[in-house]
Formats: structure tokens, C-alpha cells, sequence
């Protein structure tokens, strides 16, 4: 099963998932400022990309300033958290496919899995 992790107001987020769509891919599509994932799900999104919970983070975000996030002291838990507590802060869009997954920047990077 496919999954794309989408907000639908990102420019970005609407493009991938159309170029997905030319390529007959329809995802299960998760709008995760509504539903955000839970620690669990990012962990597991964390290991399919093979990236650290920094490097999933929007840190131009208000929220990331405010609550500190930069400070490299905090652990991957503390920052799994805060992207849990607030999925704005999730990169997106990230689209996955079995045990790998992809963030859509460039959207071209969806076709990777294809």
C-alpha cells in the first residue's frame, strides 16, 4: 500500500501527488495537520526515509522557534515528540512505498519509488 503524507493549501504537496496520479499511483492520502501521526508512525516514517527527526523538521516554522528547537542538545525523542504535538512541522510531502519512503522536494522525488 501506498501513502502520502499531504496538506492540501502547500503548492508543492498538490504537485507531487498530481505527478503521482500521471503515473496511475493512486496513495492512501493522509492530511496530517488533521490527523497527525504518532510518535510511533514517525519513527517508523524516520526509518523508511533513513533521515534524523531534525532533518524531517520545517524549521522556518514559528513554532520551531518557539519552542526552542534548535538547541542541539534535544534528543530524537523530544523532537519526534514536537512534530507529533505539532505536524506543521512535519517537511512534506512524503510519499511511501513499502519499506522506503520520500520527502516530495523536488516533487520529482516521489518517482524514485516508482
Amino acid at each position: 500500500m501506498d501513502t502520502y503524507f499531504h496538506n492540501p493549501r502547500c503548492t508543492k504537496s498538490r504537485g507531487a501527488l498530481a505527478l503521482l496520479a500521471e503515473h496511475g499511483v493512486e496513495p492512501d492520502v493522509v492530511a496530517y495537520l488533521d490527523t497527525p501521526p504518532s510518535t510511533d508512525d514517525l519513527r517508523g516514517l524516520l526509518r523508511k526515509l533513513g533521515l534524523p527527526a531534525r532533518e524531517l523538521m520545517r524549521s522556518g516554522e514559528d513554532v520551531y522557534k518557539q519552542l526552542g528547537l534548535a538547541d542541539p542538545s534535544l534528543s530524537e525523542d523530544a523532537l519526534i515528540e514536537a512534530m507529533h504535538r505539532h505536524p506543521i512541522l512535519i517537511e512534506r510531502p512524503i510519499f511511501v512505498r513499502g519499506d522506503r519512503a520520500v520527502i516530495g522536494r523536488p516533487i520529482e522525488n516521489v518517482l524514485q519509488l516508482l
